[in-house]
């Protein structure tokens, strides 16, 4: 009796519908994810085996960098006019609305409130350049402006947690400096960057 041949059928698969589903989750990826900032200065944090992460909303950091200069930045465009307002206000500074929106989109500033209206008028390449040579925000105890930014920042988001990203030469009398603001304007639970490193084994 002859065999029967079963008729082969072809293996090939349909992939448009797999095809799209990996773009759908790749234009879901990029439009979703949040770069990281441009910071002015590059901070070399020291190492921990805290596990901890930073908050993603409500942060205002103040970065330290090698030489002890210190720059601050805070989330949220909203908040950083009413901050800039504020310190305007202070200091008898009338800034403008394309000045303010500038601000807006800026992320951190290393430099005296006297020098801002300036800074905020020149381009990304001049600020760019200046930010390398600034001597920083004045902490000292005759001319400190770092506590106007910590405390006008509070003013126009009360719910801001402060952070501490400071490179690990820089000498601590800065930092114990930063810490003395920090209590003088209220902030006493503030959160430190660092590297994470592997825990030791016992």
């Amino acid at each position: 009796m002859p065999k029967v041949k079963v008729p082969r059928k072809s293996t090939a698969v349909d992939m448009t519908a797999m095809t799209d589903v990996a773009f759908l989750l790749l234009t879901f990826f990029i439009l979703t994810t949040q770069f990281k900032p441009d910071e002015p200065v590059m901070v070399d944090t020291p190492s921990s085996v805290s596990e901890d992460k930073l908050m993603e909303t409500n942060m205002m950091q103040v970065l330290i960098d090698a030489k002890g200069r210190v720059f601050f930045t805070c989330d949220g465009p909203a908040n950083r006019i009413a901050l800039l307002e504020k310190l305007g206000q202070k200091y008898k500074i009338n800034f403008s609305e394309d000045e303010k929106k500038t601000f807006s989109n800026l992320q951190t500033i290393g430099l005296p409130v006297t020098k801002l209206k300036e800074y905020l008028n020149w381009s990304k390449s001049e600020r760019s350049s200046f930010d390398k040579t600034s001597a920083g925000i004045p902490i000292d105890s005759t001319n400190n402006q770092l506590g106007d930014w910590v405390w006008f920042a509070r003013l126009s988001n009360p719910d801001y947690q402060a952070v501490i990203k400071g490179d690990r030469e820089t000498n601590f009398p800065v930092v114990k400096r930063v810490f003395d603001i920090f209590q003088e304007k209220k902030v006493n639970k503030f959160n430190f960057v660092t590297n994470l490193e592997k825990r030791p084994t016992v």
